[in-house]
């Protein structure tokens, strides 16, 4: 890393917050902020953490033209780990992904996006956490929180670094493979050299302990794209996991999802689209005049979202997954099983007609069916179905390109934490009394006590994970905690388009999971070489 990036992404992260701020443009232009107004006193820092919660979802890193915030990050984890499937060509958007092509390419913009724009945060929080310590404000509810936050996005930074940009914490050696450069002072000049595993996971949980002391005496948030302290548990909940710190989970789980009742039906599939509804710990409103349209979450993973992409390439669930959902569980209706082929470039060479697809025996009934799904969901007559479709996703304007909200954390999330938590502590009864909250809420026949063994517990948890998060961006850490590989087939997966993704083995004994070390971090940082790279 460069001054040069940091100055650049600072100054971005600043022009974001300052722009819509009249009075700031009138004393300050664009091309003229620097970092001693900007940390100045709590009311400007506290602009420029918003700035960084714009930047959770906006694709600004590289002036607005490549996909960058969590918006393309968290369906890109769900292509890598196969569990969000691709039927057709759309705009080809995520085909690097999901074949294997972009993360182990040192030369990608994905790998360089994730990587800079984790930095970019770990930037601005450090800049922030320096200049306090180094000047005496008064501590109020409103510099706690600002602290609290930084503290917050730090640990998240660091977390979301080193869980893929190194080994698995439970698969490898944490104390002597490899992590991510640890930079936490104001000045990145000299670049830094990767510290280890461990070394990482030591920062990341002195800061999170840290934002969860400052959140404790913080002013309340005023929305949900503000870290609050259910959401820094959440974030603690999440790391504690992913190193099998299984008590911290379970807690700070517990902690996390308190006062965000889980979704009834209804609620469940109601779109996943806004930050009001009652499960969502922390997520990012869209402003409609802030909305990066065609980069936005929505366009990767909806249906009826109206773009390219998503009229030509309906995303399905992984058929086996599929058929394991009991009729009984609501949530079948998330994904559509008899959705007629009605695209001509359907990867499974079944689509275009009733002709080609085996489900349908006269055009009739094949365009009648087609028919009822674009009226039922509000997509546009020029948007394909295919079989297994998803619908989980909803646009609040379906059919257009409209924005919608970016969900980071729900409270089903922290539930299933708190189960694989107590169920890897053996603790057969804490764990089946926690899987029941989620179970009972989805599957009005689920019984608990049909999962009497900790491995019968992994299962079903790992189940109820596949469907309940499916499409969040979970898949590639879990299956990288969980040791498990990929296999496409009878998936609905097409060999032909996936190629050596199809078949991956599990993350312990392959290498290939970790995304690769940008190359220009290897070429900017005189502390890191070609030998260190992944």
């Amino acid at each position: 890393m460069t001054r040069k990036i940091y100055m650049l992404l600072l100054t971005m992260s600043l022009i974001v917050t300052y722009s819509c701020t009249e009075t700031y443009l009138d004393t300050a232009p664009t091309d003229s902020i620097s970092e001693v107004a900007a940390f100045s006193n709590p009311d400007n820092m506290e602009l420029v953490i918003n700035g960084l919660h714009r930047q959770m979802y906006a694709s600004v890193l590289n002036g607005g033209g490549t996909p960058n915030g969590e918006s393309y990050f968290m369906p890109a984890l769900d292509f890598i780990s196969g569990e969000v499937i691709h039927t057709g060509p759309g705009f080809n958007w995520m085909k690097g992904e999901a074949r294997w092509l972009s993360h182990t390419n040192a030369n990608s913009t994905v790998s360089f996006d994730f990587w800079y724009q984790r930095y970019h945060f770990i930037a601005t929080t450090n800049a922030l956490i320096n200049n306090v310590a180094s000047k005496d404000f008064t501590v109020t509810p409103q510099l706690n929180s600002i602290l609290g936050q930084a503290h917050a996005y730090r640990a998240w930074s660091y977390w979301r670094l080193v869980t893929t940009f190194s080994k698995g914490y439970l698969i490898g050696n944490p104390s002597t493979d490899p992590g991510v450069p640890i930079t936490n002072g104001l000045s990145l000049t000299e670049g830094a050299p990767r510290g280890t595993v461990e070394q990482v996971y030591n920062q990341i949980e002195t800061d999170i302990d840290a934002a969860i002391g400052y959140l404790t005496n913080a002013s309340a948030p005023p929305n949900k794209s503000y870290i609050s302290l259910n959401a820094a548990y959440g974030i603690k909940a999440r790391i504690a996991l992913s190193k099998g710190d299984w008590a911290a989970a379970a807690t700070n789980a517990a902690l996390a999802r308190n006062g965000f009742p889980l979704f009834n039906e209804a609620e469940w599939h109601a779109g996943f689209n806004s930050v009001d509804q009652s499960e969502v710990i922390w997520a990012s409103r869209i402003i409609d005049t802030e909305s990066n349209f065609f980069a936005s979450y929505f366009y990767y993973i909806s249906f009826m979202f109206n773009g390219g992409e998503c009229r030509g390439n309906n995303k399905i669930i992984n058929i086996e997954l599929y058929n394991q959902i009991p009729a009984t569980d609501h949530r079948n209706k998330a994904w559509l099983p008899m959705a007629p082929n009605t695209n001509s470039a359907a990867y499974n060479g079944q689509g275009g007609s009733y002709l080609t697809d085996p489900n349908y025996n006269d055009a009739a009934s094949f365009n009648a069916a087609k028919a009822a799904i674009i009226a039922q969901y509000g997509a546009t007559p020029a948007h394909n179905t295919h079989p297994y479709m998803n619908v989980k996703f909803k646009q609040s304007r379906p059919g257009t390109n409209n924005p919608d909200d970016v969900i980071y954390m729900r409270s089903s999330e922290m539930v299933l934490i708190e189960a694989e938590a107590k169920a890897m502590m053996n603790d057969i009864s804490g764990a089946q009394d926690a899987l029941d909250i989620l179970g009972s809420s989805r599957d009005t026949a689920f019984d608990k006590t049909a999962f009497g063994t900790q491995q019968a517990l992994m299962d079903q948890i790992k189940f109820q994970r596949r469907v309940e998060l499916w499409g969040e961006g979970f898949g590639y850490h879990d299956k990288i905690r969980w040791d498990e590989g990929i296999d496409q087939t009878n998936s609905g997966a097409s060999l032909v388009i996936y190629g050596d993704a199809f078949i991956q083995e599990r993350p312990s004994v392959n290498d290939d999971w970790i995304f690769k070390i940008p190359q220009q971090e290897i070429d900017s940082n005189p502390l890191i070489t070609e030998a260190d790279q992944n």
